[in-house]
């Protein structure tokens, strides 16, 4: 055979190859996208029961998919949310233990290496939060200010990035807000202003003046786009999404995972006036915060829906596994406008508002149309669930905190196979089944106890009516958080 015939054949080879069926899952290996919102309420979307902003398109993907209405975020803040999701692994293991605090080591096996070593094309969109993106200037919360902890996606096989350090605006994310002293120059009403305060805020008018905000999106080693591009003006979750449709348009044809982190709606929460107004007409008692609010979460709801477009278009959409859901619950006290339904406790608190959120499963090709499942899932299954879709056995014997959901996507699963356990800043949580028990402070060893299919709102602390449940819940918390501390002193490296 001559040397010009042979290198096609064995192209073609290897991309049949990567579009055999999976032993696990018995159809393609199937796209993957992981989108997750910065502080959104699990009471905030329509498909939870929400009522105060219109979230149509994932409302239709909750009809075409699986709703996961007891989701848990691995954590009630952002950043070890997230090193949960591209490990499988408790957050205090991977080096990150609270937002903007430490980074993703070197040393773990992440979601991006295990698909592109099977030939899948890698992309982050948005927020990282994992690490810092520059050794060379300030940049967001840390930059080179924290040298040590420079972690960022393209050392972690992920072939396409655009994406910042931590939070920026949901509208025109390179630039300060407009804020309440900018009334008269923004040309909004004084109600509005006075009302939005130090929360919320409104888009910059055009023409005003402009204060650059001190995040970048960064794209390579020490390469960002110019913060002035007019390519960075307009709706955030927009700006992200189309760069992930890029992504998509270019790998159709070859399996790829895609990660979108929005930042909405994180404050400083920015809306467009259409977005604002739209909210605005319907009640006008709402104030700059609750506008602003409820419009970025509208615009990454539109965001979402022209994923969903995309993917139909170009015929992909039926084996594209979608997951969707919150890293913590929302920011502030009870009046603030995100909502966590019926739930106690709110952002960092691991009471179940600070850590149940809106969680989706979206794929046609395996899962029925309107369905939905109480059992106990976590981001921390994410990793797990894929690996056993795509058939990737884990390279080492390092303990995995996450479960395999591929048994409840295919209808056999109705209680998870291992307890779930939470840490962070001295909080302790432990689930196993129906059952919970918190603990506020580890070291006082005042542990709560919890029946959430009778009280999910965590109003009934049986405790002191069940001492040996509690203890013996305790005592099984104890003994993985020594596995986590092993992990966390580099034992699985």
């Amino acid at each position: 055979m001559k040397r010009s015939t042979f290198i096609p054949l064995i192209v073609l080879a290897i991309f049949l190859a990567s579009r055999l069926p999976s032993e696990a899952s018995g159809v393609e290996k199937p796209n993957v996208i992981l989108i997750m919102c910065d502080d959104l309420g699990w009471g905030d979307v329509g498909f939870n029961g929400g009522k105060s902003i219109r979230t149509p398109h994932l409302d239709k993907m909750a009809a075409n998919g699986l709703n996961l209405t007891r989701f848990y975020a691995q954590a009630p803040v952002c950043s070890p949310t997230r090193a949960s999701v591209v490990t499988g692994r408790h957050h205090d293991r991977t080096g990150i233990y609270t937002a903007n605090s430490g980074h993703l080591r070197q040393g773990e096996f992440t979601l991006y290496e295990a698909l592109a070593a099977e030939g899948y094309a890698t992309g982050h969109f948005g927020k990282w939060h994992m690490g810092t993106l520059t050794r060379k200037m300030k940049d967001s919360n840390r930059g080179e200010n924290a040298k040590a902890n420079y972690s960022p996606p393209w050392q972690h096989a992920v072939t396409t990035t655009f994406a910042t350090e931590a939070k920026t605006p949901t509208y025109d994310p390179m630039w300060q807000p407009a804020s309440s002293q900018d009334k008269k120059t923004n040309n909004r009403s004084k109600e509005n202003f006075r009302n939005a305060s130090n929360r919320g805020w409104h888009a910059i008018a055009e023409g005003a003046n402009r204060d650059f905000y001190g995040t970048r999106y960064w794209t390579g080693e020490e390469t960002y786009i110019d913060p002035k591009s007019k390519d960075l003006l307009g709706d955030d979750s927009g700006l992200i999404m189309d760069r992930a449709l890029e992504f998509i348009d270019t790998h159709r044809e070859t399996p790829f995972l895609a990660i979108v982190w929005f930042h909405a709606p994180h404050l400083p929460v920015v809306a467009s006036k259409a977005d604002t107004d739209s909210y605005a007409e319907a009640d006008g008692k709402l104030d700059g915060y609750h506008l602003n609010y409820y419009g970025c979460v509208t615009a990454l709801d539109r965001a979402v829906g022209k994923l969903r477009a995309r993917l139909r278009e170009h015929g992909i959409a039926d084996n594209t596994l979608i997951a969707f859901c919150s890293d913590n619950g929302p920011e502030g006290n009870d009046k603030a406008p995100g909502q966590q339904g019926k739930f106690k406790g709110r952002k960092r608190s691991l009471y179940e508002g600070g850590v149940r959120v809106p969680g989706l499963l979206e794929w046609p090709a395996k899962i029925k149309p309107g369905t939905s499942s109480n059992v106990a899932t976590c981001t921390v299954d994410y990793f797990p669930t894929i690996l056993d879709i795509v058939g990737i056995e884990m390279p080492d014997d390092r303990p995995l905190d996450g479960v395999s959901l591929l048994p409840l996507l295919e209808g056999d699963m109705e209680t998870r196979r291992r307890p779930l356990g939470f840490h962070i800043r001295g909080q302790a949580a432990w689930h196993d089944g129906d059952w919970k028990a918190y603990c506020a402070k580890v070291n006082s060893g005042d542990w709560e106890l919890y029946n959430l299919k009778d009280d999910p709102g965590e109003k009934n602390n049986q405790a002191a009516a069940q001492p040996e449940k509690t203890e013996a819940m305790a005592d099984a918390w104890k003994q993985w958080k020594a596995s986590v501390d092993a992990s966390d002193k580099g034992g699985d490296y």
